[in-house]
């Protein structure tokens, strides 16, 4: 099983579309599934579809962004841009549209029943697909909230590493949220913490420019 970052969402022209990261790790989706295609073939019946989870809804909410309309949010349009390059064809798909942040990205798929009946280990692992600047946090934030060993996670990063980077530095928010969360164990603390810090973020990035 697959869970997919979103990288947000832009206007263009007044459509609404995938900003560059987020289509790329759609794109990183669709080439890990179809490469491994076959393997998933092999025993038919007795081994499930892979499942594929685009999670993302509104991440500029913490910015005071407008949120997108029905049908545009991150996990949407991913999921769109899946179907339309055929992954369909290998993979179930299913999308979470509420988050907005890594850890409710983590969050709403559980609480969507979107992770149900998965059992994580190190040979059936779950498999997050983000940049490489991101991925640190991802694991993190989701061995903390699915309480899950390091080898229950597969890194599946984004080949370029260079695609939107955040405004601050990913070092930066790994450390603030390993320190924000600190001592914080059940899922309403850890969000709660969580929202505090982007609020935080948000207002110093308003204050830099």
């Amino acid at each position: 099983m697959l869970l997919v970052f979103g990288c947000g969402v832009h206007r263009v022209d007044g459509q609404w579309m995938l900003t560059p990261a987020s289509a790329a790790r759609v794109d990183t989706a669709v080439a890990y599934v179809t490469a491994n295609e076959s393997v998933y073939r092999t025993g038919a019946a007795r081994i499930p579809r892979p499942r594929v989870v685009f999670s993302g809804g509104w991440p500029g909410r913490h910015r005071c962004e407008d949120r997108p309309p029905a049908g545009c949010c991150e996990g949407d349009l991913m999921l769109s841009r899946a179907r339309a390059a055929g992954l369909g064809r290998y993979a179930d798909l299913r999308s979470e549209t509420r988050s907005t942040s890594t850890l409710e990205n983590v969050w709403y798929a559980v609480e969507d029943g979107l992770l149900a009946d998965f059992d994580f280990d190190p040979r059936q692992p779950l498999g997050l697909v983000s940049h490489p600047w991101h991925l640190p946090r991802v694991r993190f934030l989701t061995a903390r909230l699915l309480r899950l060993p390091t080898g229950a996670m597969l890194n599946i990063p984004v080949p370029d590493a260079t695609t939107a980077g955040p405004s601050w530095s990913p070092r930066v928010l790994h450390t603030a949220a390993r320190l924000c969360l600190l001592g914080a164990r059940d899922p309403a603390a850890l969000l709660r913490r969580e929202r505090r810090l982007l609020t935080l973020v948000a207002s110093l990035t308003h204050r830099r420019h």
